[in-house]
């Protein structure tokens, strides 16, 4: 291995575990550094220059201070595509990418209508753009600064999306008719707080975090009731869930009068996932 990738793994052991310090290293040299595999794995010594040590140097001390990789260099990938990520925005995740190719996987018609609400990065109603056929994708989210991420990020991907600044708890919403209604919405209740790792909890927007103890559903319950307004006959509503809530969530989705429910675990084998059919479509 290349020198500087046991150099880094040195300075980051006494914050991260073995495996977190070789993914950092291999991350940072790669990623950051664009080291060939070659470079990496030959051990050769390879230039870096003064400007690189002093970049390479500020990246491991604020990686020390917990602050997520994505947000030092300001982007990462999700769903195969480049993003530009600012503590603005939650940093784009596995479990994210799940639930983008569930949604993929289930709709295989041209030109749906879907609507990403609290898209943040904007990064689930990119990759839909993306990987539907000729979609008309909308996002909404209640923070400028979040717009603004997703606004960039859209054009860095070559995407045409309608975003809208809109508080779905409070404000009245355009009167539109949607496909698919997906939504990733604020989750982790007050009490999780203390299982949170440093790097989440210290630097990722709380407002794109929490919600109150006393009212876990608080979003799902908003949203599912915009689904029934929005969504076409035989349209379908998608949520990532906290995985203490998903039943909870499934009984008041049928409480609404939502059909065809469907709970799905992620890779890690817990609850993330849940699609739900507002009526059968009705065919001539």
């Amino acid at each position: 291995m290349h020198p500087l990738y046991y150099t880094i793994k040195r300075f980051l052991s006494d914050v991260y575990t073995d495996s977190e310090c070789k993914a950092l290293a291999k991350w940072i040299l790669t990623d950051v550094f664009c080291f060939s595999v070659s470079s990496l794995y030959g051990g050769k010594d390879t230039d870096f220059s003064e400007s690189d040590q002093l970049r390479l140097a500020d990246i491991l001390q604020r990686l020390k201070k917990h602050e997520p990789l994505q947000y030092i260099i300001g982007e990462t990938r999700f769903c195969g595509l480049p993003f530009k990520v600012t503590p603005d925005v939650l940093i784009p995740r596995p479990e994210t990418e799940e639930l983008v190719y569930w949604i993929v996987e289930n709709h295989s018609q041209d030109g749906l209508h879907v609507l990403d609400i609290g898209t943040g990065s904007g990064c689930i109603a990119i990759a839909l753009s993306r990987l539907l056929a000729a979609p008309t994708v909308m996002g909404w989210d209640v923070s400028d600064q979040a717009l603004r991420v997703a606004e960039g990020n859209a054009l860095l991907n070559a995407s045409e999306i309608t975003f809208c600044k809109i508080d779905v708890l409070k404000e009245p919403y355009p009167e539109i008719k949607v496909d698919i209604l997906v939504s990733n919405p604020p989750y982790v209740t007050e009490r999780e707080r203390v299982e949170m790792e440093p790097n989440v909890l210290d630097w990722e927007p709380p407002v794109a975090l929490f919600v109150p103890d006393k009212d876990p559903l608080r979003f799902y319950r908003r949203i599912a009731d915009i689904g029934r307004t929005l969504l076409q006959p035989g349209g379908t509503l998608y949520f990532e869930i906290n995985r203490m809530y998903g039943r909870d969530i499934v009984k008041m989705l049928e409480e609404k009068g939502y059909r065809q429910i469907e709970m799905k675990k992620d890779l890690s084998q817990n609850d993330r996932m849940i699609k739900a059919v507002w009526h059968e479509r009705i065919y001539d």
